[in-house]
C-alpha cells in the first residue's frame, strides 16, 4: 500500500490515463478523488472503484475554470481535512501549424494544458503546505522533447508544462512538496482513438508504433505506474524530473524505425 491513507486528486479521471490512475491510487490505498469535465464518467470510475473495495469520489471540473478548480481543492479538503497527491492530467491535442491553428482553438487548448495545470497547483500547494508537504505530477510529452509535425499548439503546451514543473519545484522544495511530470510517448488513448479513425488508419497506426523503438503504443496502466512511483515515497528525492516513458521515442536520434538486415 505506497499511498495509505493519502488524499489524491486526479483530473481527467474520466478516462484513458487517468482512469488507470484513479485505479491504480485507490489499489495502492488512497481515497482518490475522479475530477473530470465529465461527470457521468467520473461516477462511473468511482463507482467501479468503490464496488471493488476502494473508496473513490467523483467531481465535476473544467481544470480551465478556475471558480471549478477552486473549488475541486475546497471541497476535497473539507471533507477529508487535508490533500496529499495532485495528478493534472487533464489535457487534449489537434493537428495543425501555427498559421492554420484558429487562436480561439489555441487559446482553449492552453487554457485546459497549461492554464489547468497552474490553476491546480495555485490552490493544491497552499493547502498541502499546511499539512506539511505533498507531491503533485502532471502530465507532460515525450513531444515537448522533440517536436511532432502538425501539432504545434499541442507541443507547446507539453513543454510549458515540462518548464513550469521545474519551476515549482524549485519555489516549493521547502514546503516538503515534490513537483514532477510524467511525459509519455504514443499512448492507446481516446485522444490516439479519434486520431486512428478514417480510411488510412491502419496506416497510420503503423506509423504510429514504429516511431517508438520497441515498436508499439504505450498502455495506459504504463504511465499511471510512472505517475504512482512519482507521487510514492519510493521517488522521496525525486523533485523537477520529468520522467519519460516512450518505448524509446526520443532516444532514437533519426526518428526512423530501422531495417533488419
Amino acid at each position: 500500500m505506497k499511498l495509505a491513507d493519502r488524499i489524491a486528486i486526479i483530473t481527467g479521471g474520466g478516462s484513458g490515463i487517468g482512469r488507470e490512475a484513479c485505479r491504480l491510487f485507490a489499489s495502492e490505498g488512497a481515497t482518490v478523488i475522479v475530477a473530470d469535465r465529465d461527470l457521468d464518467a467520473a461516477r462511473t470510475v468511482a463507482e467501479d472503484i468503490v464496488a471493488k473495495g476502494g473508496k473513490a469520489e467523483a467531481i465535476a471540473a473544467d481544470v480551465a475554470r478556475e471558480e471549478d478548480v477552486k473549488a475541486m481543492v475546497e471541497k476535497t479538503v473539507a471533507a477529508h481535512g487535508r490533500l496529499d497527491i495532485l495528478v493534472n492530467n487533464a489535457g487534449y491535442g489537434f493537428a495543425g501549424t501555427v498559421v492554420s491553428t484558429a487562436t480561439e482553438d489555441w487559446d482553449a487548448l492552453m487554457a485546459v494544458n497549461v492554464k489547468g495545470v497552474y490553476l491546480g497547483c495555485k490552490y493544491a500547494i497552499p493547502a498541502m503546505a499546511k499539512n506539511g508537504g505533498g507531491a503533485i505530477v502532471s502530465t507532460a510529452s515525450a513531444a515537448a522533447n522533440i517536436g511532432i509535425h502538425d501539432r504545434a499548439a499541442y507541443v507547446a503546451s507539453k513543454g510549458a508544462v515540462a518548464a513550469l514543473t521545474r519551476a515549482m519545484a524549485i519555489d516549493h522544495v521547502d514546503d516538503g512538496i515534490r513537483v514532477n511530470a510524467v511525459a509519455p510517448g504514443t499512448i492507446e488513448s481516446p485522444y490516439f482513438t479519434e486520431i486512428l479513425k478514417g480510411p488510412d488508419s491502419a496506416d497510420l497506426r503503423r506509423g504510429l508504433e514504429e516511431r517508438q523503438a520497441m515498436n508499439r503504443l504505450g498502455k495506459p496502466m504504463e504511465i499511471a505506474q510512472a505517475m504512482l512511483w512519482l507521487a510514492s515515497d519510493d521517488a522521496s528525492f525525486c523533485t523537477g524530473t520529468v520522467l519519460v516513458v516512450d518505448g524509446g521515442w526520443t532516444a532514437r536520434g533519426d526518428r526512423k524505425p530501422k531495417k533488419k538486415a
